[in-house]
């Protein structure tokens, strides 16, 4: 029988689509994240997700306003996971932590608390920055390159595996009647001096329960792709079709087996967008919504604001399409229909989009379609995955029938609606396919992942 697959929420609590938070209803206001949070916690282990996911980015700006709102003001990943361990009971939680920025010591410190307060729910999604910004504000001149912060990386790792490890198996004898409270020969010091990293402990932590947490990575690069496969327990792809995703795990797989590893014991999850209704028209009707409510230069003053994108215009979406400067489609306004004529004139790019859009909300070139539709998609393209339940669920057995993933990272155009749907819609439907529904007291269980290898080297044999 088929092992369900691994199926995670991916948190960002105004929404993961840059007009969400504006869709009637949302939540809008992060002073107000508490609740938000709590919500989500309860309906991913009512619906029995395997895990809630919560990244990071380590600086704001009034550019994010309209790239990715999401991340102007969010609560720290770590103390979002400890918020939510006090009110779950069985479904993982999963903090970002920034091995460019961040301290080993406190990092094991604050990771291994989480799981032995949530008894082996934790896990740790490792990422070195992609964020020029941060530098400054963690007092540096300037952003480490690539290849420094993968150094930085591996060596983080292996201090915090050996960090883990310094309560050993039967260090903690509590025995009352002889007053012996620790074997001191099972308490190892990390003893670790890289080039990057150097930590001596050791932990003033219980073990973790499960040993090490599981730790997660994504990324693009080749050194990103070789800690995944070497390091990670769950890779993170972002792939923009079935073909992608395929080719990604492949080489992921191959990678981790050539580095000496079970290519099993590394799992690819790749995120999904579903905007879920109980029918397909109502679905559709929510992304149609979504593109009127993403900000582009319509006349309104949008344009003249700090930081707003150039791609969000009518003349910029013509020039990215190859209409000709000739072309009547120029003076239009940006709520009129778009003729079927001119549609037929696209390039590639412009045909894709709109393609896409007619495929996502049902309107078609020559009636309702507007050009505000498609500079709104062509601007802010998002892999929706639109329908009702059925419609989902084929789509995460496809994905896995086809070999391109081992589970998904479920995102929510706005919340906590669509995060409540699709936990009442998707999920019981993707539960009935034996899809969704892993069992495992910890973490590293439900993600049936194998014990972990020892960081310490075996102790001597008399």
């Amino acid at each position: 029988m088929t092992e369900p697959l691994i199926v995670g929420a991916m948190v960002r609590t105004i929404g993961a689509y840059p007009s969400g938070w504006r869709h009637p209803g949302a939540h809008a206001d992060p002073q107000g994240d508490a609740a938000v949070l709590r919500r989500i916690a309860r309906l991913g282990e009512d619906a029995g997700l395997d895990y809630l996911f919560f990244g990071d980015w380590l600086a704001t700006g009034p550019d994010l306003e309209f790239r990715d709102p999401y991340l102007l003001a969010r609560i720290d990943p770590v103390s979002a996971v400890l918020y939510l361990a006090g009110v779950t009971e069985r479904i993982g939680l999963i903090a970002t932590v920034n091995s460019t920025y961040a301290d080993p010591y406190a990092t094991a410190r604050a990771t291994a608390s989480l799981d032995v307060l949530t008894g082996g729910r934790a896990g740790v999604n490792l990422v070195t920055g992609a964020e020029p910004r941060a530098a400054a504000n963690h007092g540096r001149d300037a952003h480490a390159d690539n290849p420094a912060r993968y150094d930085r990386a591996e060596e983080f790792v292996r201090a915090l595996r050996l960090l883990w490890e310094s309560w050993g198996e039967g260090a903690w004898i509590a025995d009352a009647a002889a007053g012996v409270l620790i074997d001191p020969e099972r308490l190892r010091p990390a003893g670790f001096a890289g080039e990057h990293v150097r930590v001596e402990g050791p932990l003033n932590v219980a073990r973790p329960p499960q040993g090490h947490l599981p730790l997660v990575h994504a990324g693009t690069s080749p050194r990103s792709r070789a800690l995944a496969a070497t390091e990670a327990d769950l890779a993170l792809i972002a792939a923009p079709d079935l073909g992608s995703a395929v080719s990604a795990r492949t080489e992921l797989r191959g990678l981790a087996e050539a580095s000496g590893r079970d290519p099993d014991e590394l799992k690819v999850v790749v995120p999904v967008l579903p905007v879920v209704a109980e029918t397909d028209a109502a679905a559709r009707a929510i992304v149609e919504r979504l593109l009127l409510l993403v900000p582009i230069d319509d006349g309104g003053g949008h344009a003249g604001r700090e930081a707003f994108p150039a791609n969000r215009s009518l003349g910029s979406f013509l020039d990215a399409v190859g209409v000709a400067p000739d072309d009547p489609a120029r003076v239009a306004a940006v709520d009129d229909r778009v003729p079927a004529e001119t549609a037929r004139r696209f390039a590639e790019a412009g045909a894709t989009t709109l393609r896409l859009v007619q495929d996502r909300t049902g309107l078609a070139a020559g009636r309702d379609l507007t050009w505000r539709h498609l500079i709104a998609a062509h601007a802010v393209p998002a892999a929706f995955v639109v329908g009702g339940p059925a419609v989902i669920a084929d789509h995460f057995e496809r994905w896995r029938d086809a070999g391109a993933a081992d589970g998904f990272n479920v995102l929510s155009a706005f919340q906590p609606a669509q995060f409540e749907a699709f936990t009442a819609l998707a999920a019981p439907e993707l539960r009935r396919r034996g899809l969704l529904g892993r069992s495992g007291e910890t973490l590293r269980e439900r993600l049936s992942l194998a014990a972990p290898r020892p960081a310490h080297a075996p102790a001597a044999v008399a």
